[in-house]
């Protein structure tokens, strides 16, 4: 009885050190979230708590094949990891012993059921006997592993070893079941650090991702701004040469520089409707720019739609009738009036009539239909709501089914061959969408090859929505002549002309002075301003774009000086993008004109000044 209560109190005293043991592994594996750090805590501690002379972990693969991940051994002993047992497999009953997740001692290898197939890792090894413990873990946490599948909701990863190599040892149950219950802690600590280095990964990718999201948005912002000064430096070169081109024409056509003949006349005409149509271009690119940077701005008035269309008609009246296309207007009575920005859907109308007769052929007929229309609007519970329907029908060339997507794309145009029927820079309908789109519209399109083409805009009918102003235009033929308020024009008014382009400074000059005006040349910001102060003229044409200092720079001088500060100024710039014109009227300027300028709407506004 003495000795059963001895070996009773042995036994508990064992499992209390084996429970003590397990607590103090457990908890250094709770230290870290390192998979590494992990294996060499634990093959450290199997080796010293159950005095093995080595301990192994094998990770297992699913073709069969294993690896040493970590290893901790007597100095004295061989190191197994270093060695190459990569192309041992291990066989289906090794495996299906294991997965029964229970552990197998080895009291003698070289008499084991399975030393077959190791012979030589136990030779060289230097093993005498074992205890094997498997690892399993939870079937949803192996997606960054290669385990082997069961049939149950387990995984083998691999197995846990405690070596013997000095002499052959009788392992004792107990021992046995401490290293599978390290073994059952270990799987949860590598599920944990697998979980862990997954969810690392994922931030890592997300800040990457984040981080290439910061610099393509910072790309992005800078490639917008490079837009914007293309497009403005683009504006101002391809409008300084125009303004030029235009100017004299016009002062040719007033013969400022004598008369002229029937021929020559007919000439400057066509030189003149050819620049209009490159300022058309030009301004096409500006507005598809200002409508995707949101800089467009409606100006909502009541509308008559039938003027509207008529009046739309009437632009395009002359080229139809060379080509012998009729033009048939079917417009209803009592139309409603809407509120829209009457110059943007003129603009979209006469875009879409112009292209009906470029793409109808002699003697075909082009329809502008009016019509009330119901639409459902999916921000309504699909409850439909009234628009007004303008639709241009014409008997073209068509559309096929491959090229309509492509019409309102911006810069885009079907027919793209160096030698095209058609030109323009395809920005006519991409203009003509986002302008109704702006308005609360949407545009339809129906075609067919061969047979001609149905554009369709809808416009939202909104009565009363806003209030209307009556707006007048000045009329600046009662503005008294040159010289009638200045002494009765015995002194002809100075004029200091702020100009670099010699093209433009000689169409200013040549025509300001036909019409009786003294003219100041200055060719660089500075140089205005030293004239103005030592000249003091009766007004300034200020560019903005010059060298030295710019014309704003300039502008804001000159109005700082007291002496100075009554002296109207004009702004004469080919800057035509949005904001331009407050910027040069915040900088002082009593007028902003766009090169280019129409020669009479600049005297007009010199009168205007003076007078």
């Amino acid at each position: 009885e003495l000795l059963i209560r001895q070996q009773s109190q042995l036994k508990i005293a064992q499992q209390l050190r084996q429970q003590q043991t397990l607590a103090t592994i457990i908890n250094k594996i709770r230290e870290s979230l390192s998979l590494k750090e992990i294996l060499a805590v634990v093959t450290q501690q199997v080796k010293d708590v159950l005095s093995g002379d080595r301990a192994i972990v094998f990770q297992l693969f699913d073709n069969g094949n294993s690896q040493i991940v970590e290893e901790s051994l007597h100095s004295n002993f061989p190191n197994l990891k270093d060695l190459n047992w990569e192309n041992e497999v291990w066989s289906q009953e090794i495996l299906d012993c294991y997965w029964q997740g229970k552990p197998r001692i080895v009291p003698d290898v070289m008499n084991d059921i399975w030393t077959e197939c190791l012979v030589e890792y136990s030779i060289e090894g230097q093993i005498k006997s074992k205890i094997i413990a498997p690892i399993l873990l939870e079937a949803h946490i192996s997606e960054n592993h290669r385990w082997v599948e069961t049939e149950g909701s387990k995984k083998l990863w691999g197995v846990l070893v405690v070596h013997a190599c000095t002499e052959a040892r009788e392992w004792q149950d107990l021992e046995a079941q401490l290293l599978q219950q390290i073994a059952n802690q270990l799987a949860i600590a590598i599920q944990q650090a697998s979980l862990f280095e997954q969810s690392q990964k994922e931030i890592a990718e997300r800040k990457q991702a984040q981080q290439q999201l910061t610099e393509t948005n910072q790309q992005l912002v800078r490639a917008t701004r490079l837009k914007d000064e293309f497009l403005a430096n683009m504006s101002h070169e391809l409008r300084t040469p125009l303004n030029s081109i235009l100017g004299m024409n016009e002062a040719l056509q007033d013969e400022i520089f004598g008369s002229i003949k029937e021929g020559q006349l007919k000439a400057l005409q066509i030189i003149e409707n050819s620049s209009r149509h490159l300022l058309t271009l030009i301004n096409d690119i500006l507005d598809v720019a200002k409508i995707e940077s949101g800089q467009i701005t409606l100006e909502l008035t009541a509308t008559e739609i039938d003027s509207l269309c008529k009046s739309s008609m009437a632009f395009i009246k002359q080229q139809a009738l060379t080509k012998r296309i009729q033009l048939i207007p079917r417009i209803p009575k009592y139309l409603p009036e809407i509120m829209i920005d009457e110059t943007r859907i003129r603009q979209v109308l006469i875009n879409l009539l112009n292209n009906a007769v470029k793409f109808t052929l002699e003697g075909g007929t082009i329809t502008l239909e009016v019509s009330q229309v119901q639409i459902e609007s999916s921000t309504t519970n699909l409850t439909p709501l009234n628009y007004l329907k303008i639709a241009v029908i014409d008997t073209g060339i068509g559309i096929s089914a491959e090229n309509i997507q492509k019409l309102f794309q911006p810069f885009i145009q079907i027919d793209s061959a160096l030698n095209r029927q058609y030109n323009g820079t395809g920005l006519g309908l991409a203009l003509v969408k986002r302008l109704v789109e702006i308005h609360g519209g949407n545009v339809e399109l129906t075609s067919e090859v061969g047979v001609g083409s149905c554009f369709a805009i809808n416009l939202p009918i909104n009565i009363g929505s806003l209030a209307i102003e009556e707006q007048t235009e000045q009329d600046l033929s009662g503005q008294p002549q040159i010289g009638q308020s200045q002494t009765e024009g015995l002194i002809s008014p100075l004029i200091l002309l702020a100009e670099d382009d010699a093209a433009n400074i000689a169409t200013f000059s040549s025509y300001l002075e036909a019409k009786g005006y003294r003219i100041l040349l200055a060719t660089d910001g500075q140089h205005a301003i030293d004239l103005a102060k030592a000249e003091h003229p009766d007004l300034i044409l200020m560019d903005i774009q010059m060298p030295v200092i710019d014309g704003l720079e300039a502008i804001k001088q000159i109005c700082l000086d007291p002496n100075l500060a009554d002296i109207p100024i004009i702004a004469l710039t080919a800057l035509a993008m949005e904001g331009d014109r407050e910027k040069c009227l915040a900088a002082g300027a009593n007028e902003y004109l766009t090169k280019p300028v129409k020669l009479r709407d600049l005297f007009l506004s010199i009168q205007k000044l003076l007078s």
